[in-house]
């Protein structure tokens, strides 16, 4: 249990710290903007061109392994989609929100520096390829729905235009893409620009948790929306049990890229998720309500995911 709490308490000792932070200091919202900046354009980006590009080419192309995660990710977005549109009688708009709220988890922020962290080296790649091929499909599937439900207006050429752009310029899908490059043409990197890359890629988890704790302190729990009641059991509880079910039923996978997945599955909500409401005026309070309530209670779902884990509770 030590062993734990030894690997959760920086992690989320730091989100602590940023939310006291946005709490005592009172900063504008918008004071955050170069952290984020920073965060997304250079510490993040590091980090995966790090990852990826010193690891050998054929670990990273394991297509049926991002398949088989991906089809985990979505059964859960296709179930809560239903019941909120066909139990809920909520619109399409709401019920895609709600449904990026079940199974977008915070696999950027707080992804990589949990998953090597508490798995080691071993973990890279697989989070590389969660991280940047979720969200690829994520900035593909929110306009999209959103267009359906005619709160993007639009034409279809603008929307697929904006949205290949969006995808293929995306900092973490550039910096993965050049990793990939780079492992794929065993490019031998100079050791000032190593060291460049490793100072950035050394402040992504410190600078991204610090961040997710002041924007959870700048978002106050305003309103708690009735389908917090599955929401919360589908991102925490559900989404990392199907993760584990789908990447053991297929099978061949090392047991590192099972657990890396499974971690990730447990995260909480995506900050993301109320970028995308703001974006298109739709569920914005609640959905950072579900943000903050997911946040809160992962540090248990989190811990009992990584006991799990680490008593080998979990075979892979």
């Amino acid at each position: 249990m030590s062993d734990i709490v030894s690997l959760l308490l920086p992690f989320f000792g730091l989100i602590f710290i940023g939310y006291i932070a946005g709490k005592v200091t009172k900063q504008p919202a918008g004071a955050l903007g170069w952290m984020n900046t920073f965060i997304i354009y250079a510490a993040l980006p590091a980090l995966f061109f790090k990852l990826v590009s010193r690891t050998p080419f054929e670990d990273l192309t394991r297509i049926d392994f991002i398949a088989t995660d991906l089809a985990a990710t979505y059964s859960i977005f296709v179930v809560l989609f239903a019941i909120g549109r066909w139990v809920r009688g909520n619109s399409l708009a709401d019920c895609t929100i709600q449904s990026f709220a079940g199974a977008y988890g915070n696999i950027g922020y707080m992804g990589p520096g949990l998953a090597l962290l508490a798995l080691g080296e071993g973990a890279a790649v697989p989070v590389a390829l969660i991280v940047c091929l979720e969200n690829a499909l994520h900035f593909i599937v929110a306009p999209a729905l959103m267009a359906v439900a005619g709160d993007d207006r639009r034409s279809v050429g603008r929307l697929a235009i904006d949205i290949a752009r969006k995808v293929a310029f995306h900092p973490f899908i550039l910096s993965t893409a050049l990793g990939f490059v780079a492992a794929g043409l065993h490019v031998n990197q100079p050791l000032a620009f190593q060291r460049f890359v490793d100072y950035l890629a050394q402040a992504a988890a410190p600078c991204a948790l610090f961040a997710m704790g002041v924007t959870l302190a700048l978002r106050p729990l305003k309103r708690v929306p009735v389908e917090i009641g599955y929401i919360v059991p589908a991102k925490l509880i559900i989404h990392p049990i199907v993760v584990y079910l789908a990447l053991t039923t297929v099978g061949g996978f090392d047991p590192i890229w099972v657990y890396a997945a499974v971690l990730l599955g447990a995260l909480p909500t995506a900050t993301n998720v109320f970028v995308i409401g703001q974006q298109y005026g739709v569920w914005q309070e609640r959905a950072s309500a579900t943000i903050l309530i997911t946040t809160t209670l992962s540090v248990v779902t989190v811990s009992a995911v990584l006991i799990a884990i680490k008593s080998g509770l979990l075979p892979a």
